[in-house]
């Protein structure tokens, strides 16, 4: 099928700033931290995007790519993308302040099959282009991933293809490594479905991710990539989204600050289901539900402080349901649904005292049925908050421990639980004589 962009008269729906636009005033003034005026500091433009009966029309990352690209340019606003099912071959790249909206579940962003090829030279640290031994399904504008056995994660690059010649790709990032033909170095089409990276104030409401896993066969992780993914994406919005059968992590941000994410359903991931991530400070995750994603519901990566977590649904994870560590400090789980999951319900990761997770509270949490124990401490973990949990096993013969202590941990606060378990409390700490 044939992809082809119209692109209609817009009218009087963004007639009025077409003065504004033109002199570059509004972009100019959206973009400042202290707008002259409150008029300048709130975007206005409003556009759709479907395959019908829309200001653009088209069926896939093209047609939404170039509606957010328009509101972005006039200094923000919202993108309203119809029901169907759009077929991306690379991401929707977010703008800041620019809202895309769709229609829940009936909008559809849909990953196209994957290619991959080895690398035919190495990608050299700092080079913007690959030369790839097998160059059929890579082409102008297609999503690329780079990376190699052991130059992964953070040193991986996804960017997007801009020119060719013959197996000669530039590409619109440089290497973050040195990705080696003998280190298995290879290019995948493979990128998050929709990703912010250095933006602010962008917001995604009421859409779903298909992640197309079974034509995807490359699990790629969520340093770099997931199926929603921000990096320095700060103070933005994740609403009401649906991420399902994606070959990495569900919905991952990375060194943002300040994103909420909320009322989303992630299942059937390979990776993790929740992974805020690598500095991000203050995150809010609420009323999400993380289900049968391979490694763990809910992924505390490093650093991630003063962070919220509440009300979520985690379970039947191939990993842990919840797991806290590096240097995850002063953040409140409250109030979520752990069941089922594979590795155990929560673990506090076994770090050192510098690096370990404190001053954490875990609160109003019901805890139950999962492979092991419900909730254990490790590392030189202090200042930990266990209150008024249920921790228990229904029956399964699942969690036979409630609460796990480790050998090294410091003080843990453990008031007002309720915990059902063959042993209720395993504390591996020495004791004093």
């Amino acid at each position: 099928m044939k992809h082809i962009l119209i692109f209609p008269r817009f009218g009087l729906l963004i007639g009025g700033l077409s003065s504004l636009a033109a002199t570059g005033v509004l972009a100019d003034q959206a973009g400042r931290k202290h707008a002259e005026n409150q008029l300048h500091a709130r975007p206005a433009v409003s556009i759709t995007v479907g395959l019908r009966d829309a200001n653009i029309i088209g069926s896939d990352n093209r047609a939404l790519q170039a509606a957010v690209d328009y509101v972005g340019n006039l200094g923000g606003g919202v993108v309203e993308i119809g029901p169907g099912e759009y077929l991306m071959r690379d991401s929707l790249h977010l703008r800041s302040r620019v809202t895309v909206h769709g229609a829940g579940e009936k909008t559809v962003l849909k990953k196209d099959r994957e290619h991959r090829s080895p690398l035919a030279a190495d990608g050299d640290f700092g080079e913007s282009a690959i030369i790839v031994q097998n160059p059929e399904g890579f082409s102008i504008g297609r999503g690329v991933y780079v990376a190699s056995k052991t130059q992964r994660n953070f040193l991986g690059m996804c960017g997007t293809i801009l020119n060719s010649h013959s197996n000669y790709f530039t590409l619109s990032r440089p290497m973050n490594a040195d990705i080696l033909m003998s280190d298995g170095g290879f290019a995948a089409t493979i990128f998050p479905l929709i990703s912010g990276n250095n933006v602010e104030d962008a917001r995604v409401e009421n859409l779903s991710v298909d992640g197309n896993r079974a034509e995807n066969p490359t699990k790629v992780d969520g340093c770099r990539t997931a199926g929603i993914y921000f990096y320095r994406g700060d103070n933005c919005v994740i609403s009401n989204c649906f991420v399902r059968d994606y070959n990495g992590d569900g919905i991952s941000f990375q060194q943002s600050n300040d994103v909420k994410v909320e009322g989303c359903i992630v299942e059937r991931c390979a990776g993790f289901g929740l992974h805020p991530g690598s500095g991000s400070q203050g995150p809010s995750v609420r009323n999400c539900r993380a289900i049968a994603n391979d490694d763990d519901g809910f992924f505390f990566c490093w650093r991630v402080r003063y962070g919220v977590a509440e009300g979520n649904w985690l379970e039947k994870n191939g990993g842990y349901g919840m797991s806290i560590g590096h240097k995850d400090s002063d953040n409140f789980i409250r109030r979520n649904t752990i069941i089922a999951n594979k590795l155990g319900g929560v673990y506090w990761r076994a770090e050192t005292e510098p690096m370990a997770a404190h001053r954490d509270t875990f609160e109003n949490n019901t805890v139950r049925d999962n492979e092991g124990w419900g909730i254990f401490v490790d590392g030189a973990t202090h200042g930990t908050i266990i209150r008024s949990n249920i921790i228990e096993d229904s029956g399964s013969g699942r969690q036979k421990t409630g609460i796990r202590i480790g050998k090294k941990t410091g003080a843990v606060q453990l008031e007002n639980n309720t915990v059902k378990a063959a042993m209720e409390l395993q504390d591996e700490r020495p004791r004093r004589p």
